[in-house]
């Protein structure tokens, strides 16, 4: 929210993210009935012009600028080697800790998470479901689409149960700055309904 509200581009909302981590870290409870359960997020943040995808361990994250094709994020760190930016002291944290040794290719979701990065997108989680949906579409994804995809049970990107998806948004923004962006935003807890 802060990013959206300081900031007037993808790539200037990413920066503050990162200022705003770096200085104050990231905590607070995921679920008001397991007040111990946290986690690090994962942002996508577009603009007309570009996307980025921001990824976070700790105060530490690295930024992958989307080149074109198809990305998405979900439970699971996903940047692997092409960084395009990155926390100044990411790769020594890292290091100091035994997690790298400095030598081999840098890989951010191998080093600060458990991912097998060879089998993310083979694996059957979340994240590889999503890759699977946008990919069966990618070149012809309208809006329609991308509200199916999230609205889908099956493949758990909408989830049921003890975690529950509770909202989803798809946004529309062409490039020319003529036309209006558009957001959707489900009303209800259950993006199927």
């Amino acid at each position: 929210r802060l990013g959206l509200e300081r900031a007037d581009t993808a790539e200037k909302a990413l920066c503050v993210i990162a200022d705003l981590l770096e200085k104050y870290g990231q905590g607070g409870n995921c679920m008001e009935s397991h007040m111990a359960f946290t986690y690090h997020n994962s942002f996508l943040i577009a603009d007309r012009k570009e996307a980025w995808v921001l990824e976070t361990s700790g105060k530490y994250w690295a930024a992958e600028k989307v080149e074109g094709g198809v990305r998405n994020i979900s439970n699971q760190l996903s940047i692997t080697t092409k960084i395009d930016r990155e926390h100044p002291e990411l790769k020594e944290y890292a290091k100091s800790n035994g997690w790298w040794d400095g030598e081999k290719e840098f890989d951010f979701a191998a080093t600060y998470s458990y991912v097998n990065t060879a089998r993310m997108t083979t694996s059957g989680g979340r994240y590889c479901e999503g890759y699977k949906l946008l990919n069966k579409h990618k070149g012809s994804i309208t809006s329609e689409i991308m509200m199916e995809i999230l609205r889908d049970k099956e493949s758990g990107i909408n989830m049921e149960g003890g975690f529950m998806t509770t909202g989803s948004m798809v946004s529309v923004l062409p490039q020319q700055p003529n036309l209006p962006c558009i957001h959707f935003f489900t009303g209800t807890p259950d993006p199927a309904r």
